[in-house]
This record gives C-alpha cells, structure tokens and sequence, in this order.
C-alpha cells in the first residue's frame, strides 16, 4: 500500500514499531487480538487496528501539499478535512479557512471566492451542486480533491446499480459530510432515500409491503429522499449502501433485513433475488472493517476498562466507542490532557453528546488492564501520549525491545 507524507508530529515511534511487529507477525491480518503492553502495575491492551487510514493519510498529505505548493493565495477547506480537532486546528494555524461547518452550514460565502483562490475538497467529498458552484467560480475543484478513494467505491457502485435501473438505499446519518455526497451523487443517477438505522429500515419496508399508506412517506423520510421519489414504483428494486464509516455489522443487518422483504414480497428464492435487490456487498471500507474486527477481538480481553481516542464528531470512532461500551467502562477522549489525574478522567458521553467528568475511573487494585483503540481520523502521537499518560500516573516504564518481546500472534 502506498506510503504518505504525513507530518512526523502526528507519527509516533512506539505505534509504528508495535504495528510493524503486528504485521511482521500477521501478514494477512487474521490475527484480530490485541498488543499487550505490560508495564507491570498497567496493561494496555492495543488494538490490532486502529487509527490513520488511507483516505486520511491520503488526505493529510495533499491538504499540507496544498498549503506549500500555494505561497501568498488564500486557501480554503470546503469543511472539515477530518474529523479530527488537532489536524483542523493545525491547518488553521497555517492559514486555511473553512468555508462550511461539518454540517453544511454556509460560514463564508462561495460569492466571496474567486477563480485565483484554492479549495480543497474533504476526505468526505462533496455534493454535485458543490462542485458546479466551485467550478462556476473557475476553481478547479479536482486539483485539490481529497475525497477518499473508498467513498467514491461506493458512488461508483451506486451509479452501476442505477444503470439497472435500482433504487439506492443509502445507510448513513443524514447530516454527515460524506452521507449528503453520497446522497448527491447516487440521486443524479436513480432516486435514492437515506436511512439511519434499523428503525428507518423497518419503516421504509412498510412501503415496500404496502402496509404503510405512500402518502405518508413524504412526511416520515422529509429531507432523506430525492426528488420526485415514487414510492410505488421505486421501492421495487432496491440496493444497499453506506456511509464508508458506519458500524459494518449494522449495515450488514439493515441490507439483510431489506433483502428478506424483498424475498417474501416478490416470492423470489437466492437464485432470482437480483430480480429486486442489489449485491453490495463490496462498499464497506476495509479500514472500518478492521478496526471494528479488531475491537471485537479486544473485547476479548477480560480488563477493567477502555478507553477510544478521536474526535468527539467522528462517525466510525463514536461505533468503535459504541461497541466498547456494551461490555465495560469505556472512556471516549480526544487527548492524554483529558486524564485529569489518577482520580479523574474528563470524557465524551456519546448518548449525551457532551463532555463529563469521572471520578475515580481507576481501579484500586493492581495490576490495572485497560483496552485502547483510536478512529481512523486519530493521530498515532494523540494515543502515545495517552499511553505516556497512564505510565506517568502508574509511575511505570518499559524498554521497547522489552515491550515488543511481549508481542505475538
């Protein structure tokens, strides 16, 4: 896989030797168990995989590119490059402005740009009506693109499953950056409606069956479904695809769940089914896959607690932090600064959606065991300073030839 220039302040010597060890061990990366870091009084168990992926490295690596290739222009970022508040902060500092807020929201007018402005293009990509504004302007919009080569997977095979004349089925949250391009590009090919989750799957399928009035539906989905959607006709044959950072499982059972009522509706069996349902199968992104199998395997791991680093508005980290949480303790943070003391943590309550203070988060006895992961969009350096965190705290140390012996497959 391709190598990118990241800036070394978001690397970290001790997670690039753990990972290298892993894969040097793991070539296929079958092997879904932890690391274990044994620091005697404390042990982190890390994730197999976690954090920079490839359409973030991607991403990061042109939008720093960007920035020195274009000495004296003004820069701006569409939105956020990541979800990520240290990288955002970072290309603030160097002068980048953000034209739109993570949820669309105008916060400098495109009427304000010209054509000798740069504008680079989010991991997450953009909607079509975007970029035909942009370019309207004379900025070229492709010479800075950093949309995730795994999210345009997924517009690539929505328009393929168009030219069959399906129905897109867009699983994702309505409001992310990458779930309204999606939306964009799918709906210029086919009509195409946005679920949530497994209640807007079981609605929708209400339609399908006829058992929900049609005139309904407008009121119901308002804001998810493209224009001039029949629900009499385009709910007919269907296809299933998503937000590359949802929770895999669940796009898995929202697209199984649709196929059965498919099955059943039309009477049809596993040989005639593409009939009426798409196979998919293929736009889950493999990063999103491994980093929740890898959680999995963590929580095979008896521990006392976990904790996930990431930003707070980080789609595929919230899932990871949501699959932990069902188990055990799980502390959703976005720097080691947030370990207030060996008493108190201050964490993100995803339920909430707001910060709050934990007392006494550490166990009494010895030795602690905590699981660790981070979101595709977290710096390796934000997790060492986590783990440097917790040594302080434990006053516990290591050698890292001592610590790789300990790591195995």
């Amino acid at each position: 896989m391709k190598k990118f220039d990241v800036p070394i302040i978001y690397r970290s010597p001790l997670i690039a030797a753990i990972k290298n060890k892993r894969k040097e061990l793991d070539k296929m990366k079958k092997d879904f168990s932890p690391a274990l870091l044994d620091y005697g009084p404390l042990k982190i168990y890390l994730a197999r995989h976690f954090g920079f992926c490839y359409g973030v490295e991607n991403a990061i690596e042109i939008a720093f590119r960007t920035i020195e290739e274009n000495p004296g222009k003004r820069i701006f970022l569409l939105s956020e490059m990541i979800h990520n508040p240290q990288v955002n902060a970072d290309l603030i500092d160097k002068g980048v402005q953000f034209l739109q807020d993570t949820h669309g929201k105008q916060v400098i007018p495109f009427e304000t740009l010209t054509k000798d402005d740069v504008v680079i293009i989010p991991a997450f990509g953009t909607t079509l009506n975007i970029e035909e504004k942009l370019k309207s302007i004379g900025i070229e919009t492709y010479r800075y693109n950093t949309t995730c080569p795994f999210v345009e997977k997924v517009w690539n095979r929505s328009e393929q499953i168009a030219k069959k004349n399906y129905t897109v089925i867009v699983h994702g949250k309505p409001t992310h950056e990458e779930t309204r391009a999606t939306f964009s590009h799918a709906s210029a090919h086919t009509p195409t409606v946005i679920v949530n989750d497994m209640k807007d799957a079981i609605a929708l399928s209400k339609y399908i069956t006829g058992e929900k009035d049609p005139g309904l539906f407008r009121q119901e989905f308002a804001g998810k479904f493209s224009d001039n959607f029949d629900v009499h006709k385009d709910l007919q044959r269907i296809g299933v695809v998503n937000q590359t950072t949802m929770l895999a499982s669940d796009t898995q059972e929202i697209s199984d769940f649709l196929k059965q009522v498919m099955l059943s509706k039309y009477k049809l069996d596993d040989k005639t089914i593409e009939e009426r349902f798409a196979d998919t199968r293929d736009t889950l992104c493999y990063a999103t896959n491994d980093n929740q199998s890898a959680v999995y395997g963590m929580l095979q791991q008896d521990a006392d607690l976990a904790i996930v680093a990431g930003g707070y508005n980080s789609s595929n980290t919230t899932h990871l932090v949501e699959l932990c949480e069902a188990k055990l303790p799980t502390y959703f943070i976005n720097t080691e600064e947030k370990i207030i003391d060996d008493h108190t943590i201050l964490h993100y309550d995803i339920h909430s959606k707001a910060e709050k203070l934990t007392n006494d988060f550490l166990p009494a006895h010895r030795p602690v065991k905590i699981l660790m992961t981070s979101g595709a969009s977290c710096p390796d350096a934000l997790v060492e300073g986590i783990i440097n965190k917790l040594k302080d705290i434990f006053e516990a140390d290591k050698p890292l030839e001592e610590l790789l012996q300990t790591i195995h497959s």
